[in-house]
């Protein structure tokens, strides 16, 4: 599954992966989530405020900031580093339970790609289903 994405933020794809796991038609088990880089992150978060994923950003800037000058890798410029720290604070896999043929996320959760980096990139994430 790939994820485009414009920049650094929370882009969510609770609808892709709910509809990978009704094609798979497996009615109990688990979908394990995998992204495929050191610079974005997956997570689990409330989905009806966006002001609670904005403070998460504004958190993780207080904690890790961009040029932070005891980095020195900086080879892709100020927000290099300072984005494998993030994904490393955050995770980089997450599976979650399917129930009667649909995942089993709670009335707020979504599931969210956190892009760490300041340009668009294209993000792998790799699905697997399991179950009976």
């Amino acid at each position: 599954m790939q994820v485009r994405n414009k920049g650094r933020g929370t882009y969510e794809i609770t609808d892709e992966v709910s509809d990978y796991v009704r094609q798979s038609t497996v009615t109990t088990g688990l979908a394990h989530l995998f992204v495929q880089h050191t610079s974005a992150s997956l997570i689990i978060c409330e989905n009806a405020d966006p002001l609670v994923r904005r403070d998460l950003e504004t958190f993780m800037l207080r904690i890790v900031p961009d040029g932070d000058a005891m980095f020195v890798h900086t080879d892709e410029g100020p927000d290099d580093m300072p984005a494998h720290v993030r994904t490393i604070l955050t995770q980089n896999a997450i599976s979650l339970p399917i129930n009667k043929g649909r995942l089993a996320l709670g009335t707020w959760q979504g599931i969210y790609l956190w892009e760490h980096r300041h340009r668009p990139h294209n993000r792998q994430i790799t699905l697997t289903i399991h179950g009976v």
